[in-house]
């Protein structure tokens, strides 16, 4: 199943620039074990020490909170679009 991954402009570092993947993944966990295959470095920026999302970064899945569904196993299907959206900080200077 291929699941459309958009790769926000922080991490295209990591993917070189790629700013979209195709990945096949079951679930969302899935999804983050292909994308470190591809591109090594991207779970550790995605994920905490103990494989949860870190805090300051949201996955939507079609547009949906992930945090809202079931987490790192909500299910995906074929033609599925998963953001990444690093959160942003500010406030009055």
């Amino acid at each position: 199943m291929a699941v459309h991954v958009r790769i926000p402009t922080p991490l295209r570092r990591v993917t070189n620039g790629v700013d979209k993947v195709e990945v096949e993944a079951k679930n969302l966990q899935d999804c983050i074990s292909s994308l470190e295959a591809k591109f090594p470095g991207m779970r550790e920026r995605l994920l905490d020490e103990s494989g949860a999302l870190r805090e300051f970064v949201n996955i939507y899945l079609n547009g949906e909170d992930v945090r809202f569904l079931q987490g790192l196993s909500t299910a995906t299907k074929s033609g599925d679009e998963v953001s990444i959206v690093p959160a942003v900080a500010g406030g009055a200077a």
